[in-house]
């Protein structure tokens, strides 16, 4: 193993918190990760990772030096993705959620992977966020407005919301026409994960944005938990358009407080801000962002 080699090693031990990972991840037997990472903590005359039988963490020493491990990397990418005229190449792990991948992604997926033929994606799908560096992703797309997390954040676009019930909801409430008809009505409660608490719904009156907290009998921190309960008539929800597309058209759900409108929700990608961009992420993101700037 030579000496770059080593050193994406062990930013790979770093990440995982894991030899066994770290080696799978790069396609070596542990043994040989072990000594690899053995040899160079001898040529630098430093421990770089204190180890157990659970764990494996960077020393102080091992802190300092994957800072300038992960910088001097990214600069040999970009060097060599300049020598190669610039393609960017290599695998991209992306976590999204599921239905926004499915529904804007993959359908442009193709033309992607077309002008790019040495970049290779792989797809996980949370709500929740990630670990980037440990768990080894480029970046997270999420809709909403992150919690300062230490990540670098990039605006894709924004999403349109509505506010939804069903038909069977509606037929025992009544609809309401403005914000102050939803006295006595329930919504479906989504449990934010950053507080523990419901989340209120929010219309758009008059340019101004008003919160309401309804009743809520049933209520989930999961998007597509709530979308099951709106459509089971527990309440009205808040989500996405794009969620409900195919329940509007077919009446499964119908719009509520149309002329109120809850306020578009960001789009953002975030990304670890101890790395350069790797060519690959910089032309994702530049493609995401075509696609969500069209909506």
């Amino acid at each position: 193993m030579d000496h770059l080699d080593s050193l994406r090693l062990f930013a790979r031990v770093v990440e995982r918190s894991s030899f066994t990972e770290a080696a799978a991840d790069l396609g070596l037997s542990r043994s040989t990760a072990t000594e690899a990472i053995r040899r160079l903590e001898a040529r630098l005359g430093a421990r770089l990772l204190e180890r157990t039988t659970r764990h494996v963490a960077p020393t102080l020493d091992g802190r300092q030096f994957y800072e300038r491990c992960v910088s001097i990397l990214a600069d040999v990418e970009d060097a060599e993705a300049t020598l190669r005229a610039g393609e960017p190449h290599g695998l991209l792990r992306v976590d999204a959620p599921g239905l926004l991948t499915r529904t804007f992604l993959l359908p442009e997926l193709p033309a992607f992977l077309e002008r790019h033929p040495k970049i290779d994606v792989q797809f996980g799908q949370s709500d929740r966020l990630v670990d980037l560096v440990r768990e080894g992703v480029d970046c997270a797309i999420r809709v909403g407005e992150p919690a300062d997390s230490g990540l670098t954040m990039r605006k894709l676009g924004a999403l349109a919301e509505v506010t939804v019930a069903s038909p069977h909801y509606l037929a025992r409430h009544g609809t309401p026409r403005t914000v102050e008809d939803l006295e006595g009505h329930l919504m479906v409660g989504f449990i934010s994960s950053r507080t523990g608490e419901v989340l209120p719904l929010e219309f758009v009156v008059e340019g101004s944005t008003r919160s309401v907290v309804l009743a809520s009998r049933a209520k989930s921190n999961n998007s597509d938990t709530n979308a099951d309960l709106a459509r089971l008539g527990f309440g009205l929800v808040q989500a996405p358009r794009y969620r409900f597309e195919h329940e509007l058209r077919d009446g499964t759900l119908v719009e509520v407080l149309p002329d109120f409108p809850p306020s578009p929700t960001t789009l953002s990608a975030l990304f670890p801000q101890s790395r350069q961009m790797a060519p690959r992420l910089r032309v994702f993101l530049d493609w995401a962002s075509e696609i969500f700037r069209a909506l």
